[in-house]
């Protein structure tokens, strides 16, 4: 078989050398590919390591999971795998022939080749930089180390280009306009213009792909530092509208007050300051540095805010009315339309309902340091309502000033005032103080009042009202008006 090789000693990179020779020698012991090897030989078959996988070794990247390219069998080869091992058989898509093996944190996905030839194979793959492969038996030292690119995927990685390695690639799976720009976002690469103007061609296609599948990539996009600018690029080329259709109705919305730009385009402007916010808290917060910087590092949370601040305003096309003046709107419940529109974008996407509660209680609760901060900057905020909103938020306090502040950045309308941004981290303290030094102390001791207690001492019975009640009771302590049981009963029984 006839395959264009680059031998390692002239590859065009130091740098790819080492990685690649030290990526290697890491996979050279494993007992998973060490077996995998032995019964490929018994059976007189090809298997290569390639696209992403390859593609991480030479950039000197970990990759957990093992793509490989098997020359037929696959199936019954996967089966016979995951036995020996002892592993779990997984299979994929019996058509595409493609399984997987899960064996302790190892797991292998093996298809079968797409063509008669691994270069036939590797010419029907997305992009040129996943168009690589290495033979498995050199990776186990059994033969000479080669790297295969027909196609130059190892020069565009070089050149740092996302090129496509044919349209109707793209055409044939169009998750893979998607998966460029996530590229794009992960690896700081760019997609070469005759792929970008290929991907603008085929969008209409892409509705076509299952949720789930959209989901993967979609959250892998999100999940790189810098995902603010691949948005724009994708908004450019018209693929947001069809990643996130939702989005599209925000696109020309007019705000006034706070704002400068649309809803649109200031939930792009979000999205970029959130990262930013992200990347330095300690820039725009005090106290609560360090809980938004420990908040942040828990995936999924930095795409969970993401989406957040993508879908925060969603619902205002919905409720969008004209004051007197004709220049001046009001937007009110936005953020009860918009967690409707963004629960039905959630399942769409098939994300999880921990996910999605997430997303939803940020949509819900975006509003509320803003309606706040009049009263905090005079100094008249009532302990009161700074606790219920600390209530509402509990463990996603940072996450909900890390978004409002966001927004806050992101909306540069004449009517702002320019200590805005101050008097959110400082709220942003004092819900913080608030939250260690008086909710948390107090949940720690036994509440004043129960349940049982409405019903044994003041007669009543079971209902809603029992939660109106001890809620009251709470609020009553945070402000100090409350100290014992009397205390509790005197109120319960004045509120009756």
């Amino acid at each position: 078989m006839q395959q264009a090789r680059i031998i390692i000693a002239t590859m065009p990179a130091e740098n790819y050398l080492r990685n690649l020779d030290k990526g290697v020698r890491g996979l050279s012991s494993r007992r998973s590919l060490l077996a995998l090897a032995d019964l490929a030989a018994a059976r007189s078959l090809e298997i290569y390591l390639v696209g992403g996988t390859v593609r991480e070794l030479v950039l000197g990247r970990p990759s957990p999971d093992l793509d490989l390219a098997v020359s037929s069998q696959t199936l019954d080869l996967a089966r016979d795998l995951a036995q020996t091992l002892g592993g779990t058989f997984v299979l994929l898509d019996e058509k595409e022939r493609t399984a997987r093996v899960v064996w302790g944190k190892e797991i292998l996905d093996l298809a079968e080749f797409r063509a008669p030839t691994l270069e036939g194979d590797l010419r029907g793959r997305d992009f040129t930089l996943n168009a690589l492969a290495l033979d498995l038996k050199a990776v186990l030292g059994r033969r000479a180390l080669e790297l295969v690119d027909p196609l130059g995927g190892l020069a565009d990685l070089k050149q740092g280009l996302i090129r496509m390695v044919a349209p109707e690639n793209l055409a044939y799976d169009p998750l893979r306009l998607l998966r460029a720009y996530r590229f794009a976002a992960t690896h700081g690469l760019v997609i070469s213009p005759e792929t970008a103007r290929a991907i603008g061609q085929y969008v209409a296609l892409f509705p076509r792909v299952a949720g789930e599948r959209v989901h993967q990539e979609l959250f892998l996009l999100l999940g790189a530092p810098r995902a603010a600018p691949v948005l724009r690029e994708m908004d450019r080329i018209g693929l947001l509208n069809q990643v996130l259709p939702e989005l599209a109705d925000m696109k020309g919305v007019a705000q006034d007050g706070f704002h400068h730009l649309d809803v649109f385009h200031h939930a792009l402007e979000t999205v970029a300051h959130l990262e930013e916010v992200l990347a330095r808290p300690q820039d725009f917060f005090g106290e609560l540095t360090p809980e938004v910087a420990r908040y942040a590092a828990a995936a999924p949370r930095p795409v969970l805010l993401k989406l957040a601040a993508l879908f925060h305003d969603v619902g205002k096309p919905q409720v969008q009315e004209r004051r007197q003046d004709p220049d001046r709107y009001t937007f009110y419940y936005h953020e009860k339309v918009g967690v409707e529109i963004f629960t039905a974008a959630a399942l769409r996407l098939r994300m999880s309902n921990e996910e999605s509660r997430a997303v939803v209680k940020l949509i819900q609760l975006h509003m509320r340091p803003f309606l706040l901060m009049p009263l905090f900057r005079r100094g008249r905020l009532s302990i009161r309502a700074l606790g219920r909103l600390v209530r509402a938020a509990r463990r996603d306090l940072p996450g909900l000033f890390t978004l409002a502040m966001a927004d806050s950045l992101a909306a540069q309308g004449s009517q702002k005032p320019p200590d805005s941004e101050q008097t959110l981290a400082d709220l942003a303290d004092a819900a913080y103080r608030f939250l260690k030094e008086r909710l948390e102390p107090q949940e720690l001791q036994p509440r004043l009042l129960s349940g049982h207690d409405l019903i044994k001492v003041l007669g009543l019975q079971p209902g809603p009202r029992f939660r109106h009640l001890l809620t009251a009771v709470e609020e009553a302590q945070w402000e100090g008006d409350v100290t014992t049981r009397e205390e509790a009963l005197k109120l319960v029984r004045r509120l009756l």
